[in-house]
């Protein structure tokens, strides 16, 4: 065997397998794969947008690269610091939510230079051979799955809000249906020179001046001077103790990892020995440790930071009282490195670099991003996130490697994951596969799946609305066990595979 991957969509796991069999590390495939998916999956991912990968290598360094966006607007007045944002209302078949589009949604990019950053420092082969792949799919065209014309068809009104994107997105006047070939030889050339042009070929140059003067006509707020200042940020990773693992995961200023923190603190508080899973017991047990941190986060008692003591006994006494956007890649490989890595492109904001291929992120027009209402940061701030990659450890072992896409749902799906592994026993292909429920701050989002009894006793105590089929809309869990086994969450075409 030579590693393990999990990604969200099978060529780019074919792409994270073959770095490996090529004599790549973990990082080589995670990077490979990375840039891959940018093409495979454009509705959640891009160049454009911006992620985190966190690392454990052979020797045992743990660290969280941060190359997620940064508040844009450096040398501009005061006055010109509010985006102009287009809400754009989104139709899950059993929920809708409304995004915030155009081009004052744009913060500054950092997923390319994330790519390029953790390549450097962590990968072994050259750049070219990690983005060959990534530039014949976006040369020859991938042909688009279900869940990736879902996807498409989904955010149509985004990707057709401007021409360039409506050229690219929707060529012959509508999104690619599944079954047929999306090409973007504009991303296919870009990828082609960037080996020789390396980061400059997007935060700096001609393209850099071109974006800014794009966004000064539109009411957006990213310039030159933000794309040149971009850095990628190095952190220690945010460690939980969860039974009698170690849980590593996002630190500040990721909102994510924080509340997923608080959220295997109170279960392990409120649930000792946590029930058996299905039962009415695991099911309230769950949805009253959602309902307490969702409080807990509208109420601006966590942000960026760990949670206070307030989350010990009053929570705890709370919940046992109640008991009564985004793509994600996970490779190992045999010489323990790990990688899990979150990317994400918001919705995308509508607009195309020009001459790229790659749609900007909407991460100003995020509300889940900016409880505090929408407003412009001081520029060149870090935009807090909910991506929070993960890695479990016992007895200084990785036990599983796993993250999410779903933007509010990232915590709820990652907390279930982790808790069917460590609570419940479930390999990484059952975890993933489970049925999953979610506190949307109203009601409880539930999937089918769960055990009837179980659902009746929910319903006793909140609103339930029952889903009629697995969606998308309850994240996109990618896993590996290194031992073997990956898991790629079949709600977003997801695919794992051992890599021999």
């Amino acid at each position: 065997m030579r590693g393990v991957v999990a990604t969200g969509h099978p060529s780019v796991s074919e792409v994270a397998a073959s770095m490996l069999r090529e004599g790549g590390n973990a990082f080589d495939a995670a990077i490979a794969a990375g840039f891959a998916a940018a093409v495979a999956e454009p509705m959640l991912t891009s160049l454009g947008g911006g992620g985190f990968l966190l690392s454990r290598s052979a020797d045992r360094r743990e660290v969280l690269f941060d190359f997620f966006a940064d508040t844009p607007g450096r040398g501009l007045p005061a006055d010109r610091l509010e985006p102009h944002l287009l809400p754009v209302e989104v139709h899950f078949s059993g929920s809708d939510q409304i995004f915030h589009v155009g081009l004052g949604s744009v913060a500054v990019p950092g997923a390319l230079a994330g790519l390029l950053h953790v390549q450097a420092q962590c990968g072994r082969l050259p750049l070219e051979q990690i983005v060959a792949p990534a530039e014949r799919m976006a040369r020859e065209g991938v042909v688009v799955n279900p869940v990736q014309a879902y996807a498409l068809e989904l955010l149509e009104r985004i990707i057709t809000l401007t021409p360039a994107a409506r050229a690219l997105f929707a060529p012959a006047g509508r999104p690619p249906r599944a079954g047929e070939r999306l090409r973007n030889p504009d991303l296919a050339r870009f990828l082609t020179a960037l080996p020789r042009t390396g980061a400059d070929s997007l935060y700096g140059g001609i393209l850099a001046r071109r974006i800014e003067a794009d966004m000064q006509g539109g009411g957006g707020l990213v310039g030159a001077e933000d794309l040149a200042h971009y850095r990628v940020v190095e952190r220690e990773p945010l460690e939980i103790a969860y039974r009698d693992c170690r849980v590593l995961t996002n630190p500040a200023p990721s909102f994510g990892g924080p509340l997923i923190d608080a959220s295997l603190r109170l279960l392990a508080e409120v649930a000792p020995t946590m029930p058996a899973w299905g039962t009415p017991e695991h099911l309230r047990c769950l949805v009253a440790v959602m309902v307490e941190i969702e409080a807990m986060r509208e109420r601006e008692l966590v942000s960026a930071a760990p949670f206070s003591g307030e989350l010990g006994g009053v929570c705890a006494s709370r919940v046992r009282r109640a008991m009564g956007g985004t793509t994600h890649i996970s490779v190992a490989d045999t010489e323990g490195n790990a990688a899990s890595m979150t990317l994400s492109n918001g919705e995308g904001s509508g607009y195309v670099a020009p001459d790229t291929g790659i749609m900007l992120n909407n991460m100003l027009g995020e509300d889940d991003l900016h409880p505090s209402g929408f407003h412009a940061s001081p520029a060149g701030n870090r935009v807090a996130s909910m991506m929070s990659p993960c890695l479990v450890l016992r007895e200084d072992r990785v036990e599983l490697i796993v993250g999410s896409g779903g933007s509010k749902r990232i915590r709820t799906a990652l907390v279930q994951a982790i808790s069917a592994v460590v609570d419940h026993g479930m390999d990484v292909c059952a975890a993933v596969e489970s049925p999953r429920l979610h506190w949307d701050g109203s009601c409880v989002q539930l999937e089918p799946g769960f055990d009837p009894r179980a659902v009746a006793s929910l319903e006793r105590s909140w609103p339930i609305h029952r889903w009629e089929e697995r969606s998308l809309y309850f994240g996109g869990v990618q896993a590996v066990d290194p031992r073997g086994t990956g898991a790629g969450d079949p709600r977003r075409g997801g695919h794992g595979m051992r890599v021999e």
